[in-house]
């Protein structure tokens, strides 16, 4: 069996609240765990400098590139000013084929503007959409769009489930994912006009659709991939984090301050790394950045070395799978609304 072809990921190594230094980590240590070549992306000399003492796999390279987008500055202003950001640079290289895959910890919105201008959108897609692993009770949920679309067409949501489903499919392993559109209600007539209109379109489509999710039931694992447009999904994923930031805070607050909650907690402390480590986001890397045609995994501005390090490896897994020619041949599945009959006459 012939080997497989190393994957090449570039690393916008500038962006993010920790960079370079966490970026620098988190690709070393992934550098190290297999041999698909990374190229750090950024200023060289500030790079050199957190490399100076470190073993330097053979597989790692550094890219100068002279500028950096900045967390506050306006994307599509940035990218004309700084064409030469390890942003920019790092986009540049998916699309001239000298790299497979990019990851940033960088501005969402610059990585999106890049993303979209640079490697253009995926055949057949009229929005990328940003997808974000949700951990359920039982599993993983795919969750889009969390944030690339503020307003969404039917034909937007219907393109989110396709490319969910792939996703789901080919690079999380579930077989025939089931689709869910997050809702206020379970019942087919309960949202908005949007999520009427796409609850039928999906209903008739060939996909595995399983109706209408509610925030609670999301996280019970009810279905394998939850769609929504981009201000809802944002919203959704925010009240989510910051419930889980609350939940172990109180716990922290009202029980390690007792000596025996504290004795029980120590006791407690496997079983509870195990359930933070399930639940927090570094172990799922990064979003993937579904629709456009290169594979762009953008990380929480707030990513230190372990979310790194796990998001390059997302970045490979999404492109030895195919994923942006998986979501093209899989639109097909849908069915295209009908033609409108002409007036007789």
């Amino acid at each position: 069996m012939a080997a497989t072809r190393p994957v090449t990921v570039a690393i916008d190594a500038m962006g993010g609240d920790y960079a370079p230094k966490e970026i620098i980590k988190g690709a070393l240590a992934a550098a190290r765990k297999n041999s698909h070549r990374l190229i750090v992306v950024g200023h060289e000399a500030r790079i050199r400098r957190y490399l100076r003492r470190a073993s330097v796999p053979a597989n790692l390279e550094v890219l100068h590139a002279a500028e950096t987008i900045e967390m506050g500055e306006n994307p599509a202003a940035a990218i004309r000013r700084k064409p030469d950001s390890s942003l920019v640079v790092a986009a540049r290289l998916v699309r001239e084929g000298r790299a497979d895959a990019m990851v940033s910890a960088g501005s969402t919105g610059a990585s999106m503007a890049v993303a979209s201008l640079i490697l253009g959108r995926a055949p057949g897609i009229d929005r990328p959409a940003i997808a974000t692993i949700v951990p359920t009770v039982n599993g993983q949920c795919v969750l889009l769009d969390v944030g690339a679309n503020v307003n969404s067409t039917v034909e937007n949501l219907m393109q989110f489930a396709v490319m969910g489903m792939v996703y789901s499919r080919d690079v999380l392993g579930v077989k025939n994912p089931r689709i869910g559109l997050l809702s206020i209600g379970a019942e087919p007539g309960k949202g908005d006009d949007l999520v009427r209109a796409a609850h039928k379109a999906l209903r008739e489509s060939g996909l595995n659709f399983i109706g209408n999710v509610e925030g609670g039931p999301l996280f019970e694992g009810v279905a394998d991939v939850v769609v929504c447009d981009g201000f809802v999904g944002n919203v959704a994923l925010k009240v989510a984090e910051g419930v889980v930031r609350l939940l172990f805070r109180k716990m922290r607050d009202r029980l390690w301050g007792n000596p025996w909650y504290r004795l029980m907690l120590l006791g407690l402390a496997p079983g509870i790394r195990r359930m933070q480590k399930e639940i927090d986001a570094a172990e799922y890397g990064g979003a993937p950045l579904l629709g456009v045609n290169g594979v762009c995994i953008i990380c929480h501005g707030s990513s230190e070395a372990r979310a790194i390090s796990n998001a390059i490896n997302v970045a490979i897994r999404a492109h030895q799978n195919d994923i942006i020619g998986r979501i093209s041949r899989s639109l097909t599945i849908v069915e295209a609304p009908p033609e409108p009959v002409p007036l007789s006459g």
